[in-house]
C-alpha cells in the first residue's frame, strides 16, 4: 500500500447576496474558517457550491479572490467541468495558471449515454489545450451527470496523461465502486465523498474525503481523521455519522447553507440561486438538532 497523508477537502458552499451576486466577503470568511477548523483544503464549484449556476468569470474572480486573502494555491482543487469544453479549458487553464494544486474535473455532462471514447476525447481536448502542468481529479457522480468515469476510462487516460491525471472523487455512493478504483489504480488519489466511508477509504488505500458537511463539521471529521487508531475511534465516527444522517432526510444543498447560516449567526449563508429554494421554516427545528450535532466543531 502507498504511503500518503490522508486529506480533508471542503466542497465549500458559495454564498450570495440580496442580489444573488457572488458574495466574496462571506465565501472568503468562511473558507478561512473551515481551513482554521481542520480542513486541508477546499474544493470550490462542484455540486455543493451550486457551481453550474455560476459563470465563469464569477467562478474566476471567486477563486482570486481566495488566493489573494490567503488560502495557498496549494489548498484549491476548483471545479471546473463544464458541458461546453472551451469553458472547461478556461476555468482549467486559470486554476492552472494560479497554482492550484489540480482541478476537480466533470465530464461533459448534458448528453447521456456516452461511450468512453467519446467521454476520453472531451478529456483530451482539454487536457491537450491546457498543456502539461495541468493536475486533474476526476469526478464521477453519474447520479447527477449521467456520465460515469468508468474504470476503462481511468486507465486509458492514466496510460495516455500519466502525469496530469491526479485522482478521483467518488461521490456514487458505491464504496464498492470506489474500492475499485483504489485498488485498480493505487496510485492516484482517490476521495470518497462521504465522512462514513473514511475507514474504509483510509483502510484501502484512499487519500481522503471531499464532503459537503465538511462546510458544518470540519473539525468533527478532522477528529476522526486523526483519531482513527485511538481509543475514542468509535464515539468519532458515531458523531460524523449522526451530522451526515440529518443532511440526508433533507435538501442538501440549502440544508448545508441553512446549518452554516446558523452556525454562524449570519442568514446571509442560507441564499441560494434558483432553480434551489431556500430552506423551509418547518425544517428549523432539524437544523438547530445538526448544529447542535456538530456542536463544539462549529467553524468561527
Amino acid at each position: 500500500m502507498i504511503a500518503r497523508k490522508i486529506e480533508l477537502f471542503v466542497p465549500i458552499i458559495t454564498p450570495f447576496a440580496p442580489d444573488l451576486s457572488l458574495d466574496t466577503e462571506r465565501f472568503v470568511a468562511h473558507a478561512k474558517a473551515l481551513i482554521v477548523s481542520g480542513a486541508d483544503g477546499l474544493a470550490p464549484f462542484g455540486t455543493t457550491s451550486e457551481a453550474n449556476s455560476i459563470s465563469v468569470r464569477e467562478r474566476m474572480a471567486a477563486l482570486e479572490a481566495l488566493i489573494d486573502n490567503g488560502i495557498h494555491p496549494s489548498q484549491l482543487i476548483p471545479g471546473t467541468g463544464c458541458c461546453a469544453a472551451v469553458d472547461t479549458i478556461t476555468l482549467s487553464a486559470h486554476a492552472t495558471k494560479l497554482g492550484c494544486r489540480g482541478v476537480l474535473m466533470l465530464p461533459p455532462f448534458f448528453y447521456k449515454g456516452m461511450s468512453d471514447e467519446g467521454v476520453f476525447n472531451a478529456y483530451a481536448q482539454v487536457i491537450d489545450a491546457v498543456g502539461s502542468d495541468l493536475r486533474v481529479y476526476l469526478y464521477h457522480i453519474p447520479q447527477m451527470s449521467g456520465v460515469p468515469i468508468t474504470l476503462n476510462l481511468i486507465e486509458r487516460l492514466l496510460a495516455v496523461y500519466p502525469s496530469i491525471i491526479a485522482g478521483l472523487k467518488d461521490s456514487s455512493g458505491s464504496w464498492e465502486n470506489t474500492a475499485s478504483v483504489i485498488s485498480a489504480f493505487p496510485y492516484i488519489d482517490t476521495y470518497s465523498a462521504s465522512e462514513s466511508l473514511i475507514p474504509e477509504n483510509v483502510a484501502a488505500g484512499g487519500a481522503g474525503c471531499i464532503s459537503a458537511s465538511l462546510n458544518v463539521n470540519p473539525a468533527g471529521i478532522r477528529a476522526l481523521i486523526d483519531g482513527l487508531n485511538g481509543p475514542n475511534h468509535q464515539a468519532l465516527y458515531e458523531q460524523v455519522s449522526a451530522v451526515r444522517k440529518v443532511f440526508e432526510s433533507l435538501p442538501l444543498v440549502p440544508a448545508i447553507k441553512a446549518a452554516v447560516a446558523q452556525q454562524r449567526s449570519d442568514p446571509g449563508y442560507a441564499r441560494v440561486r434558483p432553480p434551489f429554494v431556500e430552506l423551509a421554516a418547518e425544517n428549523a427545528d432539524t437544523i438547530s438538532e445538526v448544529v447542535l450535532l456538530a456542536g463544539s466543531q462549529t467553524p468561527q
